[in-house]
């Protein structure tokens, strides 16, 4: 648990991280990062022309903020 509270602590808001970079932040594999994107919960950027896809540390933040975590018993 500790080690999953550092690297949160570690997303500078201001930073653009890969889908790679992403994924490893949130501890999540490159297809559940696409279903992330592609279900609206991160917003990404992606210049005209390139297939790059950038992600902000505040868009990774946000989606952490707004997620809810159920504890099973």
């Amino acid at each position: 648990m500790a080690v999953e509270l550092d690297r949160l602590r570690s997303i500078d808001p201001d930073a653009v991280y890969s889908r790679q970079e992403a994924a490893q932040i949130l501890g999540v594999s490159l297809s559940t990062l696409k279903k992330l994107i592609t279900e609206g919960y991160l917003r990404v950027s992606q210049p005209a022309g390139l297939r790059r896809i950038f992600i902000r540390g505040e868009s990774i933040l946000a989606m952490l903020d707004q997620t809810v975590v159920e504890r099973r018993g």
